[in-house]
C-alpha cells in the first residue's frame, strides 16, 4: 500500500513537471513574440525616419528589446502591435501614429536608462 501511494505521488511531479515546463516553453515563446513584433516595428522606415528627426537612438533602442522582460515587455510589444496595425492599414500619416511611434520608443529607451 505504502509503495502505491508513493507511485502515484511520483507520477504526480512527473505531471507536474511536465506542465511547469509547457508553461516555461509557452513563456519564452510569447517572450520571444514579443520582442519579435517590437523589433519589426523598429525595423519600419516610418519608425526609423520618426526617430531621425527626433534624434532618438534605434541601435540603442533595438539593443534594449533583448534586454525586456516581464510587464514591461508585455507594454511595450502590446503598443508596438498597435502601432504596426495602424501602420499596416495606411495610418502613416495620421498625427497619432507619429505620436504612438515615439512613445514606444522613447518607453524603450527610458527602460534602458533605469536599467542603467
Amino acid at each position: 500500500m505504502l509503495f502505491m501511494a508513493s507511485a502515484v505521488n511520483a507520477q504526480d511531479s512527473v505531471v507536474g513537471k511536465s506542465a511547469l515546463d509547457k508553461a516555461v516553453q509557452e513563456r519564452v515563446a510569447q517572450e520571444q513574440a514579443d520582442r519579435n513584433a517590437i523589433a519589426s516595428l523598429l525595423q519600419r522606415a516610418e519608425v526609423r525616419q520618426v526617430a531621425a528627426r527626433t534624434g532618438i537612438s534605434l541601435e540603442t533602442a533595438e539593443a534594449a528589446v533583448a534586454t525586456l522582460h516581464g510587464s514591461d515587455l508585455e507594454e511595450i510589444a502590446s503598443q508596438a502591435r498597435s502601432v504596426e496595425n495602424g501602420l499596416a492599414g495606411g495610418a502613416s500619416t495620421v498625427v497619432i501614429s507619429t505620436t504612438t511611434i515615439i512613445i514606444v520608443l522613447l518607453l524603450v529607451l527610458l527602460i534602458i536608462a533605469v536599467a542603467d
